[in-house]
């Protein structure tokens, strides 16, 4: 588990230097996308998942 946390905290980092240094090309999507496979591996997955669908729920709710 120590591991994947580690791996989880790289990919957040470099996910984060990515999309602030603009051009997002195909070698960081896949930064972006282990990092979201290293995430749903972990024990916050679930508490990630509720939170999405909580606000997927209140902006499917908003009227123009």
């Amino acid at each position: 588990m120590a591991i994947s946390i580690s791996v989880v905290v790289l990919l957040l980092i470099l996910a984060v230097i990515f999309t602030r240094n603009g051009g997002l090309k195909i070698s960081h999507a896949l930064v972006c996308a282990l990092l979201g496979f290293y995430l749903a591996g972990t024990s916050i997955a679930p508490t990630i998942h509720s939170g999405v669908t909580a606000t997927a729920g209140i902006v499917s709710g908003l009227r123009p």
